[in-house]
């Protein structure tokens, strides 16, 4: 798919706009990265990866949790997200594996560290172990993306000219409809869809985000699953009971292939369960973190 500026994104990211944003940047190979490393300065790390819309003030209340509990947080916006590069290229599971090994490397965070993923984030997240499990404490997966057969719809994003034209045409209300099954409460799902937009008034949003349902694999990955429960890395699942996006009808097949220490279920709680109930994801993830005496056998 060629790369593309909607009519409605009226803003550019460069220097200038980024010294108005919140939070830090560092050019890396694939371009410019935003992100927030914040919390005690002793705490052990817990690295946020997000999922296909959302910008790093997504985590902001898990953070804040996160933190009380001791542990310093470093949150970035995936490439085409938030205020980080619109990339004209391939929005692949390489490209954010990628991203997210330089941004440590780049800030001397070596690890190992508490990885958290949400939805397609989770599958990064697994990547990401996969790639260097030496590297990853714990890894905490949450509501994720992965199962399943590929819709219909996004089998027809597979064609270049057909994923443009959808892209040009009905892309904002693909993504605002996309956005309206994330959350249960009316008023955390104003926020959040007022968070997203305002990110994608920059141009090239909506081509990322069509590309990477072109590029990424978002569906039947068991066998990431099943890799990644082999590693032997202590694992703690987190699902919403009411997720609209990634249904927790996936749960059994997911713990079954990943064997998590821990499974829990957020009760009254949709696909978005560390913005929805951060408090709650929050003291799970604090409690999981404290160190495991040993890996389980691969």
């Amino acid at each position: 798919m060629k790369y593309f500026v909607a009519s409605d994104e009226d803003r550019r990211l460069d220097a200038a706009t980024r010294r108005t944003l919140r939070g830090d940047f560092v050019a890396l190979s694939d371009g410019v990265t935003h992100y927030e490393l914040t919390g005690p300065e002793d705490g052990e790390l817990a690295v946020l990866v997000g999922g296909i819309t959302i910008p790093l003030s997504y985590w902001d209340g898990l953070a804040a949790r996160l933190h009380a509990r001791g542990l310093r947080t470093l949150a970035c916006s995936a490439y085409g997200r938030g205020y980080s590069d619109r990339v004209r290229g391939r929005y692949d599971e390489a490209l954010f594996v990628r991203q997210l090994a330089e941004l440590t490397a780049a800030l001397g965070l070596t690890g190992p560290h508490h990885v958290v993923g949400t939805s397609m984030g989770a599958l990064v997240a697994m990547a990401y172990a996969n790639r260097d499990p030496a590297t990853v404490a714990t890894l905490t997966i949450v509501g994720p993306a992965g199962l399943g057969a590929r819709p219909l719809p996004q089998r027809l994003l597979r064609n270049d000219l057909i994923a443009g034209f959808i892209a040009r045409r009905f892309g904002r209300n693909l993504l605002e409809d996309h956005l309206g099954h994330n959350v249960r409460d009316p008023g955390l799902s104003a926020r959040l869809v007022a968070m997203v937009q305002d990110a994608y008034r920059y141009e090239g949003s909506l081509y990322a985000f069509f590309q990477t349902l072109q590029d990424f694999p978002l569906h039947e990955r068991k066998d990431l699953f099943r890799r990644t429960g082999e590693l032997g890395l202590p694992v703690l699942l987190v699902w919403g009971d009411d997720d609209q996006v990634t249904p927790i009808t996936h749960l059994g097949t997911v713990h079954e292939l990943l064997r998590p220490r821990q499974t829990h279920v957020i009760t009254e709680c949709g696909h978005m369960a560390p913005y929805e109930r951060p408090d709650d994801v929050g003291d799970l993830l604090a409690s999981f973190t404290v160190p495991h005496p040993e890996r389980l056998e691969p």
